[in-house]
Formats: structure tokens, sequence, C-alpha cells
């Protein structure tokens, strides 16, 4: 069994633990373009009667982090 599955996580989890701690280990001039890296965008549609509704086309700004 992995360790980080004994540990009681999931490999999502573990693997955005993983992500931050190297992110972490970067030397300064690397770690802003690595943060950059680190949110995501996400973008909804919301359906009625099994048909789209016309979105706003914006975009929402997601954190990573799950902690």
């Amino acid at each position: 069994m992995s360790s980080w599955r004994s540990a009681g996580l999931n490999y999502i989890r573990y693997s955005n633990i993983a992500a931050k701690v190297v992110r972490q280990a970067l030397k300064p001039e690397f770690r802003a373009e690595a943060a950059k890296r680190e949110d995501s965008h996400v973008k909804f549609t919301p359906w009625r009667d099994g048909k789209p509704i016309r979105s706003s086309g914006t975009a929402k700004k997601v954190s990573s982090s799950f902690e």
C-alpha cells in the first residue's frame, strides 16, 4: 500500500501537497513563475430544460489549495 494511502490521503490531496512543497523549495526567481500555475479558472454554465442558459462568459478564479 502506498504511504500516502496509509496516511489517509487520496491521490489528489497527496499531489497537491507535493506540488506545494516543491513550489516552496524553488529559488525566489523561479517561485513567482510557479505561483502563476497554482491558480485555476473554472467556467460554470447553468442548464435549464436540457439547454445551456446564456452565461456571462466570466471565469471564476478557484484556489487550488484544499487545506
